[in-house]
């Protein structure tokens, strides 16, 4: 896996090459506890069935990227997107992404659309946090015992070079009290390009009121609510999230051809059974 150094810390990434270059490339952002390898084969398929470039990285303190040195400030999300994201695209030439994100993933490309002021073509959240919510401190009060008590840790450390900074790095800052008031809310009218926002009506670490959040204050907001989904999407319900993803893209083509800046290739077929 390559690695690159963003604002002195080392980060894995991974690209995916299944379109012309000069189309845009989908940045895919993990979750809370997540990295390239808990993607598993979800990137290699929204690759595949949409016909777009990916880029795939696990931000700091995940995966094999650089593991914490200090605990989380409640502006981590921020950082990442108002100073470490931009950094990466920039290193990488990567202008005008699609920006693809789950969980603190989304909310992450929430924030570097509305606030980054740099050019996004599109924005496609999984179970995004917009505020917090009771349901997720109660959710993720349950996930520090579980990660104390069984085999949760022995089944993370396949995932992160350092187990103990990605999970504590991750649960003492949402558990922490000055965390209570996050919100990114302000945000969502300042992102000028459209959005698709995907949650499983069974999320146990948000409601459906996150994303309709989201509808309410963005400007061009679209909504996948599914049934028999927790707050995995691309995990519980694969089938129905990549097709969202593709014909978010297919219509992202039409209106890049229609404003004059076309030269996207056909998008390709969808996901097979």
């Amino acid at each position: 896996m390559p690695f690159l150094t963003v604002n002195s810390r080392r980060i894995e990434y991974k690209r995916i090459e299944a379109a012309h270059p000069a189309d845009p490339t989908l940045v895919m952002l993990h979750e809370g506890l997540g990295s390239i390898a808990m993607w598993r084969d979800f990137p290699d398929w929204v690759a595949k069935a949409a016909r777009c470039n990916v880029l795939v990285y696990s931000r700091y303190g995940y995966g094999w990227s650089d593991p914490l040195t200090s605990s989380r400030a409640v502006d981590f999300m921020h950082e990442e997107a108002l100073q470490t994201l931009p950094a990466l695209l920039e290193q990488l030439e990567i202008s005008q992404p699609i920006l693809l994100g789950h969980s603190d993933g989304a909310s992450i490309a929430l924030i570097h659309a509305g606030g980054a002021d740099r050019p996004v073509t599109g924005v496609i959240v999984m179970a995004p946090h917009v505020m917090v919510e009771d349901i997720s401190i109660t959710s993720i009060q349950a996930a520090r015992q579980t990660y104390l008590t069984t085999d949760l840790r022995d089944k993370l450390s396949r995932y992160h070079a350092d187990v103990d900074s990605a999970f504590w790095g991750w649960n003492d800052i949402w558990l922490h009290p000055d965390f209570r008031a996050w919100n990114i809310e302000e945000y969502l009218p300042r992102i000028r390009c459209p959005i698709l926002a995907i949650q499983g009506e069974d999320d146990e670490y948000g409601t459906l009121e996150q994303i309709d959040r989201i509808a309410r204050q963005a400007p061009d907001a679209d909504l996948l609510k599914l049934q028999d989904c927790r707050h995995s999407p691309h995990r519980d319900q694969p089938q129905a999230v990549i097709t969202a993803c593709a014909h978010f893209i297919d219509r992202l083509r039409t209106l890049d051809g229609a404003s004059g800046a076309g030269g996207w290739r056909q998008p390709g077929g969808l996901l097979e059974n």
